[in-house]
């Protein structure tokens, strides 16, 4: 009977909420946390500084240390539209009408100043030098003619008029002499004139075969070619349409600024030497430095504008005549 207590308490029932299971990967998981969390409060405490603790400056980005910091950028006080133009420029023709014969130049071609950029047809200009010429050189002859008996007849006239003097020839006989030698003299001057208009008219002549040479006034790029060979090239308006009056245009590529017109309500904010900066319609990304050049005293009346001429400070091949730009003019 001794063993009926536990028999007893076996036969019991157990009334008490079944635990839950524990999941084995869950498990896991909490074990390796806490052990890390350990081991690094187990290091943290080892290595801990006893210096006092230094603060940290928050880090800098990348791009802040790579690039230098710009320069505030200046202010724009007005902006205005225009046109790239070039202050010197000339359409190149003939100083007399001719045909032309060869065009030495195409467009984009730089030209220096001097330079042979077309010829005409010279023949009838060099047959007109070859007359004049030998016209010059009849004149000489005659001169030399005129100047070989007028210095004959000074002499005549010089013994003559001591003869008179000693008395031993006429009155009469002297004032013959005397009206010989002048009239010889006249010859002479007249002859001497005469040779003066030959040579003026040589000088004509090949100033005329010199003109169906045409060259470049300036050293420049051409930007037009107007004329081929066998056409008529005049510089005259009056030869009913058929015929150029131009060979072509040259530029000078060291003489180009913009123009830009400005309101008139805004124009007291420009002045002659204020910085500015230029962006071709082409190239909008590109800021081109420039300056106020000059106002031109004179307003628009339709438009109520003003005229303002802006240098370029840099050169560049990609800068060309009636390219459109935009004008930005700073303050300060």
């Amino acid at each position: 009977m001794e063993d009926s207590p536990d028999l007893l308490r076996q036969l019991r029932l157990d009334r008490r909420p079944p635990e839950p299971p524990v999941r084995p990967r869950r498990l896991l998981v909490a074990s390796a946390i806490g052990i890390l969390a350990i081991l690094g409060g187990a290091i943290g405490w080892r290595v801990r500084p006893t210096t006092p603790a230094v603060p940290v400056e928050p880090p800098v980005a990348v791009s802040a240390l790579r690039q230098p910091t710009a320069p505030p950028a200046r202010r724009s006080a007005l902006e205005a539209s225009g046109y790239v133009v070039a202050r010197r420029q000339a359409t190149v023709s003939a100083d007399t009408t001719g045909r032309i014969r060869d065009v030495l130049v195409e467009e984009g071609q730089h030209v220096a100043s001097g330079q042979v950029i077309a010829r005409l047809d010279d023949s009838k200009a060099k047959a007109a030098l070859a007359e004049a010429t030998a016209r010059l050189a009849e004149a000489r002859a005659d001169l030399d003619g005129a100047r070989l008996a007028a210095d004959n007849s000074a002499r005549l006239f010089a013994r003559n008029q001591k003869q008179y003097a000693a008395g031993l020839i006429s009155a009469q006989a002297f004032d013959g002499d005397r009206a010989s030698y002048q009239a010889l003299e006249a010859e002479r001057l007249t002859k001497q004139r005469a040779v003066e208009v030959m040579q003026a008219a040589q000088a004509i002549a090949r100033r005329n075969c010199e003109e169906t040479v045409v060259r470049a006034p300036f050293a420049g790029v051409i930007t037009v070619k107007a004329a081929q060979p066998g056409e008529i090239v005049s510089p005259l308006s009056a030869s009913g349409g058929f015929a150029r009056t131009g060979i072509g245009t040259i530029v000078d590529m060291d003489s180009l600024e913009v123009e830009v017109d400005v309101s008139e309500t805004f124009i007291g904010s420009v002045q002659p030497g204020q910085p500015a900066t230029v962006r071709l319609n082409a190239y909008p990304d590109w800021d081109i430095p420039a300056e106020a050049l000059a106002i031109v005293p004179a307003a628009d009346r339709a438009k109520a504008t003003v005229k303002v001429r802006v240098a370029f400070k840099t050169r560049d091949a990609r800068i060309l005549p009636d390219m459109g730009a935009r004008v930005s003019f700073h303050s300060g």
